[in-house]
């Protein structure tokens, strides 16, 4: 054979995949390769060693390991046929998430689609399947959700079986004995879970599912888990706040490494708030804490051993350089800006609800700040909250940019008396005159303001419950980032990191 041009660049097909979607997304063999540089190296030297990925998509956690276990057992097993046959049959187990991906993954893993094919680099199979399985599971329907998973039965229950139900065999039923007929004890269990489901509720709304599957990796007493996933539970939010307290809890989560721009780990996909694959380890129980790692742009730019919580907060903070800021602030015991904030929907307004671009003739109306600009609205058509009608208010967007505290600025707008808005906005107050609503809007537009929003929003949307560990202020006065420097006694590399981590919101340097 022709020796290959040294410029000719054979790429790795597991690289160029395609991914199924946003939420079942295909993991790089380089990030697979940093997650498996987490576990200790006398793992590949053991012959008795199990390894699982419950979520088998393209096989590649599967062939990764295996490289590694045919290095690390050369001498164990010197024949080379007799070393793969025993790591593929006795070390390597996966269950694939759809039977496309389960041919996929025998491909990439056997080197053939069928374990038994004479193609394939191992010998020791009679059957196709090998240790990479795929069964059709259905999801138990009570009250109109699955009782394993919470799918919505209006979405999923779907009668051909031709089409793909999600029903994800790890996490439904005795999942064990259903697939290999007997109990197993594995070493590790590693993956990247799909990430969520639709629940047939309104605008694409869709319900996290990534953490069942953790959850039943722990119930299965591995010595090592890993897994990535998006970082949405650092902060809870929908269906996550008991899986974020239990995670918080766990002293067995050994390390987090925290990615808060998800293309820094998957190529071309947006998942909001980031990703973070993590290292739970059964015999750790270090007082000492976690070990927090944080990149940006393919490298390491902060690394710290850690509690996974801090005293009086109830959301793991992400960022280390924030910590000693944040110990600053609620030093100063005081109130939090979310008790001035609304919930959804302050005036009971959804955002079909649409104004009249004019005036009612013969009504009392009402300026109504809605999605793309204002209208009029009869009075008695608001909900809720009538008596903020006529006072004077802050009203700020319920969802803000994209989940990047850079560039995510929150934009306040002065909302006086006789008006309202929909569910776009939430609303800030009430306040007695337009002069303290202006100072409330000098406080938002300080990056203090949003560096500190920052360490519970993680995603676009904005709750009241985003805005806890922004400590309120005296609105009898202005606020500039100054100011505030100097009231929490920051010291200049904090205040640098504050100014690197919010950028300068333009559009106030313009004004």
């Amino acid at each position: 054979m022709a020796d290959l041009p040294v410029n000719q660049y054979n790429p790795d097909v597991l690289s160029c995949l395609a991914n199924l979607s946003n939420d079942e997304v295909f993991t790089p063999p380089e990030l697979v390769n940093q997650m498996l540089d987490r576990l200790p190296e006398s793992l590949w030297c053991n012959p008795d060693t199990r390894f699982l990925d419950p979520v088998c998509k393209s096989g590649v956690f599967l062939r990764e390991i295996a490289k590694r276990l045919i290095a690390g057992l050369a001498q164990e097993i010197p024949d080379l046929q007799a070393r793969l046959n025993h790591i593929f049959t006795k070390q390597l187990y996966g269950i694939a998430i759809t039977e496309l991906t389960a041919l996929l993954s025998r491909r990439s893993v056997y080197c053939a689609k069928n374990a038994d094919s004479p193609l394939s680099v191992c010998e020791g199979f009679d059957d196709a399947a090998g240790n990479i399985l795929y069964r059709r599971i259905e999801h138990t329907w009570q009250n109109g959700r699955c009782s394993d998973c919470g799918a919505s039965e209006e979405v999923y229950g779907r009668d051909s079986e031709a089409l793909e139900n999600h029903a994800y065999a790890f996490i439904h039923g005795a999942w064990a004995k259903q697939i290999w007929n007997k109990e197993m004890k594995f070493d590790v269990i590693i993956g990247n879970p799909p990430y969520q489901l639709s629940d047939g509720g309104a605008q694409a709304s869709a319900k996290p599912i990534y953490h069942k599957f953790i959850q039943q990796a722990k119930k299965l007493n591995p010595d090592y888990l890993i897994m990535i996933t998006p970082s949405r539970w650092f902060a809870g939010g929908k269906g996550l706040d008991e899986f974020r307290d239990e995670m918080l809890n766990d002293k067995r989560l050994a390390e987090i490494h925290d990615f808060p721009n998800s293309s820094d780990c998957f190529s071309g996909v947006e998942i909001k708030g980031g990703v973070n694959y993590f290292l739970w380890q059964k015999d750790h129980q270090s007082d000492a804490g976690c070990l927090i790692s944080t990149y940006e742009n393919g490298q390491m730019v902060s690394q710290m051993r850690r509690p996974l919580k801090e005293q009086g907060v109830d959301v793991f903070v992400r960022y280390n350089e924030a910590i000693g800021i944040l110990r600053k602030v609620l030093a100063k015991k005081e109130k939090v800006f979310s008790d001035l904030v609304s919930s959804r929907k302050p005036f009971g307004l959804t955002t079909d609800v649409k104004g009249n671009p004019n005036p009612y003739t013969n009504a009392q109306n009402v300026l109504l700040y809605q999605n793309g600009g204002t209208a009029y609205i009869k009075r008695e058509m608001v909900k809720a909250n009538t008596a903020w009608i006529d006072s004077c208010k802050v009203i700020m967007p319920y969802a803000v940019g994209s989940g990047d505290s850079k560039t995510d600025w929150v934009k306040p707008i002065y909302a006086g008396k006789n008006s309202a808005c929909t569910e776009t906005y939430l609303v800030v107050g009430p306040f007695d005159n337009e002069q303290i609503c202006r100072n409330v809007m000098s406080y938002i537009n300080t990056r203090f303001f949003h560096f500190m929003l920052t360490l519970k929003k993680n995603t676009q949307h904005a709750t009241k419950r985003a805005y806890e560990y922004v400590p309120m202020q005296d609105f009898s006065q202005s606020w500039t980032d100054k100011a505030l420097y100097e009231k929490y006694g920051l010291t200049k590399a904090e205040i640098a990191y504050i100014e690197r981590m919010v950028k300068p919101n333009t559009e106030l340097e313009n004004d």
